[in-house]
């Protein structure tokens, strides 16, 4: 996407540009966002490994402040919408491997210690193991997943169609895992039966036809949360239709819309359970001359924020939040 001339308003502050660390004063944040830029192992071919750099361009794009914020809260204010307390950490240093993953697992669980969420910019979705693995911790036999994907993720090996079957390997129980817009014919009979023989809820991109994906979400995350654990939700763009995730490998038409990707965020990361989340599966150097991909992502950036700053005052690891 091309780097443009953004005006400047001091009454209208640009979201990104956040601060590398907490100011230790400060407490808590509500939200550390990092880049996990992984893709020598795709599937199909991709650049998604530029996509954390456009994505933090994108987001100057846009405000920080939610106008609907208030009103869904109960009480916050615009003020505390424009103070949010966001770092971003910076990205992992060559996240493809062992190496990769042992260095993203750390940065993770480090962010993870500070922040209400913690967002990883992928990269192929390769990154949910490692980003997963970092918030989950000792917690692993308690944690939950739950996935916005087209596909199930269970293939045999090391990419980014594998991620679901690994964590399962590593010890997440299965039945605490929800998969949410899997897609006709883009997925095989025998690994619908692989998810079916392990207990894995799946959610078919049909079941979400007139339904608020608010209440998709929240059953999914009682499902996930069951045990009490950390939940991680993998956000792979090509659960979108493919006219607004051109950029995806393998979007599809016939796609959940832009609006429900976002809403879906925004319920998601209202609720404590949630400690981390991950958008991936986006190949910048392949969007829409408007970069719709990538303002999507951004834009989903900004929706899990604002769901954190609707949490209730007290969150699940000790931090005491301003009422």
């Amino acid at each position: 996407m091309t780097s443009v001339q953004l005006p400047m308003d001091p009454l209208w502050p640009r979201a990104g540009g956040w601060a590398a660390d907490a100011d230790p004063a400060g407490g808590p944040v509500d939200l550390a966002v990092l880049g996990v830029p992984a893709h020598l192992t795709s599937l199909s071919p991709t650049n998604a490994h530029l996509t954390p750099r456009e994505i933090r361009d994108a987001l100057r794009r846009y405000s920080p402040w939610a106008m609907s914020l208030g009103a869904a809260s109960g009480g916050v204010t615009e003020g505390q919408a424009r103070s949010a307390r966001v770092i971003d950490v910076g990205d992992v240093a060559d996240p493809d491997g062992d190496g990769g993953e042992r260095r993203t697992i750390a940065l993770v669980a480090r962010s993870a210690a500070q922040a209400e969420l913690v967002v990883a910019l992928g990269g192929d979705n390769s990154i949910t193991v490692a980003t997963a693995m970092g918030v989950f911790g000792d917690q692993l036999h308690r944690a939950g997943l739950v996935t916005l994907d087209a596909h199930f993720d269970l293939r045999e090996g090391i990419s980014n169609g594998s991620p679901v079957r690994r964590l399962i390997e590593a010890g997440l129980d299965p039945s605490r895992i929800v998969q949410i817009g899997i897609a006709d014919f883009a997925n095989s009979a025998e690994y619908a039966r692989r998810a079916r023989e392990l207990g894995v809820t799946v959610v078919h991109r049909d079941e979400l036809v007139g339904r608020d994906v608010g209440d998709v979400i929240k059953e999914a995350l009682d499902v996930a949360g069951a045990a009490g654990g950390p939940v991680h939700l993998d956000i792979d763009v090509d659960v979108c239709d493919r006219s607004v995730a051109p950029a995806c490998p393998a979007s599809v038409p016939g796609g959940i819309s832009a609006w429900e990707l976002r809403r879906a965020a925004r319920s998601a990361a209202r609720d404590p359970r949630l400690r981390s989340a991950d958008i991936v599966e986006i190949d910048a150097s392949a969007d829409a001359p408007d970069g719709r991909t990538v303002r999507l992502a951004a834009l989903t950036v900004l929706e899990l924020l604002t769901g954190v700053l609707e949490r209730p005052v007290e969150s699940p690891v000790g931090h005491a939040r301003e009422s």
